[in-house]
């Protein structure tokens, strides 16, 4: 499932996204936050994660960073000021 919903917002990136002017207000972009998102924490938790920033991605938001936090959360992350090494964080997951 994880392979399939990154495929779709590959296919977001490289078909669609170029086609409308850039808009995002956060940094990584919203398709990218989704990527992370759902390769650290898995699937469902990724999607859901990713849905909440976009949902919070609207002309009335400041923006600016907003990493994939380390661990779940449905908030914007206003404690990482760098991006965080998600592969340390993978191992660790997996050992």
């Amino acid at each position: 499932m994880k392979k399939i919903l990154i495929g779709l917002v590959r296919g977001y990136q490289k078909f669609i996204s170029p086609l409308t002017p850039p808009s995002c207000r956060y940094y990584p972009t919203c398709s990218n936050y989704m990527i992370q998102a759902v390769t650290v924490h898995g699937f469902f938790k990724g999607a859901v994660m990713g849905i909440s920033r976009i949902l919070r991605c609207h002309p009335f938001v400041h923006g600016g960073l907003d990493y994939v936090p380390t661990k779940f959360s449905l908030v914007r992350n206003r404690v990482d000021r760098v991006e965080p090494n998600y592969q340390d964080i993978m191992k660790r997951k997996h050992s």
